[in-house]
């Protein structure tokens, strides 16, 4: 079975979320996504992955009024909760053929 995955342009980013390509490079910058493949901020391409986690951090910077860093340090917190939720739930599954 074929991997699928989707993809968003930087460019159909700003026109759906309404944020600037200064703000995308930003983000990219400080490592809360990673463009899939494109070699200027203009020609990125994102998979959905980093895409949600693009709509999140603009979020968390407009709604709680907190700078890039504070951006950053919340994003990897909720980032690795997520994969601790996938683990647990992986534990509990394998618990489950023991009982």
């Amino acid at each position: 079975m074929a991997d699928l995955t989707f993809q968003i342009s930087a460019v159909e980013l700003y026109a759906f979320e309404h944020i600037t390509a200064e703000v995308v490079t930003t983000i990219v910058e400080f490592g809360i996504a990673e463009p899939i493949d494109g070699d200027n901020p203009s020609d990125w391409i994102f998979d959905t992955n980093s895409a949600h986690w693009i709509k999140k951090a603009v979020r968390l910077y407009r709604d709680l009024e907190i700078d890039w860093v504070a951006v950053c340090m919340v994003i990897d917190l909720l980032k690795q909760k997520d994969q601790l939720q996938q683990e647990n739930q992986q534990l509990r599954a394998q618990l489950q053929r023991f009982i």
